[in-house]
């Protein structure tokens, strides 16, 4: 797995997690699909990911989105 492959899928439980407590717990869990899908838009423009630093530190080889 790559660091693309591994932020995409993070990125994709936390939203499944999120929808899944807002509808058990409280929908102030929807605020972390927003951050979610806010950090994803952001960086489709930017190239820069949070995440994808602190995976490469972690030691899972580069991909090509996040170089």
């Amino acid at each position: 797995m790559n660091v693309d492959r591994f932020i995409f899928a993070f990125a994709g439980a936390m939203i499944l997690l999120s929808l899944l407590l807002s509808l058990v717990h409280s929908r102030y869990w929807l605020f972390l699909t927003a951050f979610v899908g806010a950090n994803l838009l952001q960086s489709a423009f930017t190239g820069f990911c949070p995440m994808a630093s602190l995976v490469k530190k972690m030691g899972i080889r580069p991909g090509r989105a996040f170089e």
